[in-house]
């Protein structure tokens, strides 16, 4: 068995609309300096405690250096300070919604968007919260109403790209991630998009694609996994542990890269052994990787160790009492005599 590819079927929440600003939205802290310290701007509010804006920027320094909690408490006194500046609405609204508390951010952008009707940013943060909902006629009225704004926000043409593909159409889809892409050719997300597209068809234009998101960003775990993917899938076994390797060093929690590598060592180079610590690395990272650990079991199973292979059978069936074919594993391997030694 193998892992699907990274690509998903919904945007990651929060994840799309941070890669473009809306240059139209004014941000309440724009123009700061990021490298200002703590001690400086508590030393402006001390001096100028009823300023909005003030508590704004410490909330972006604390957005910055990942205090949640102390950020978001700076926002709602921005808000008690100045309830009707939109952006501070956003502000707290884009917080929100990054930490997936869905109720209260969907609140706050519904009011900055009320505030500021032709603010964008709002309304593309919605639209991705709709099609998270799967509100996707709500989702397409929301990024069609920004490009009645702004015809050439690239952000909306991705986001109308997720609704087609979501609704089947592949091609109207395809056509609407390349809009974004005209728009903004240095946007990752509709590279990586169209490289999943075209790579379900097996089309080398998915290569293209994956390589162009990759020279913007050569980092990008998904566009490196999407390649690595495609070259599993079309005979490229070298470049697809290549991309596996360079996933391990970026995210070495990420399970996927470990797992793939293990299935291309033991199913494409038939070589079990060499298999084994990858799968077990898959299933250290993550716990409920139920394909782990009977792909662990079918590494002992080819090497003839039928009772370890049981064990792992076993632990797969734990995590999920579902999985076929660790049931047959372990059917198989009981009607060998095989049996957990303790």
């Amino acid at each position: 068995m193998r892992h699907a590819p990274i690509s998903r079927s919904l945007p990651v929440f929060g994840g799309l609309l941070l890669v473009v600003a809306c240059g139209t939205d004014p941000d309440p802290a724009a123009g700061i300096d990021e490298h200002t310290p703590l001690a400086e701007i508590d030393r402006r509010i001390v001096e100028d405690p009823g300023n909005a804006l003030l508590y704004a920027e410490r909330a972006r320094y604390h957005e910055r250096v990942d205090s949640a909690a102390t950020a978001l408490n700076d926002w709602r006194r921005a808000i008690q300070l100045d309830s009707t500046n939109a952006s501070l609405h956003m502000g707290l609204g884009d917080l929100l919604f990054r930490l997936l508390r869905v109720e209260e951010a969907e609140r706050s952008l519904v009011k900055a968007s009320l505030l500021d009707p032709r603010a964008t940013v709002p309304m593309l943060r919605l639209a991705e919260l709709r099609l998270i909902q799967r509100r996707y006629p709500e989702a397409m009225d929301l990024t069609n109403n920004v490009l009645r704004i702004d015809l050439h926000n690239a952000l909306a043409y991705h986001l109308k790209g997720w609704v087609h593909m979501e609704a089947g159409d592949t091609a109207l889809a395809v056509s609407s991630f390349r809009t974004a892409i005209e728009q903004d050719p240095y946007m990752v997300a509709p590279y990586v998009q169209l490289g999943a597209l075209f790579a379900v068809h097996h089309d080398p234009m998915a290569m293209e694609y994956y390589s162009s998101a990759l020279e913007i960003d050569p980092q990008n775990v998904e566009a490196l996994y999407g390649m690595g993917m495609y070259a599993q899938e079309n005979g490229l076994d070298s470049l697809a542990m290549a991309n596996y390797a360079r996933i391990k060093e970026l995210a070495p929690h990420d399970p996927h890269a470990w797992y793939n590598t293990g299935y291309i060592l033991m199913e494409h180079r038939n070589d079990p052994v060499a298999a084994r610590p990858q799968f077990a690395r898959a299933m250290l990272v993550a716990p409920e990787y139920t394909e782990a650990y009977y792909n662990l079991g079918v590494t002992y199973e080819r090497t003839g160790q039928l009772d370890s292979a049981l064990v792992w059978y076993k632990r797969s069936l734990g995590v999920d009492p579902a999985f076929t074919a660790a049931a047959q594993g372990l059917s198989r391997l009981q009607s060998k005599g095989a049996r957990v030694v303790r």
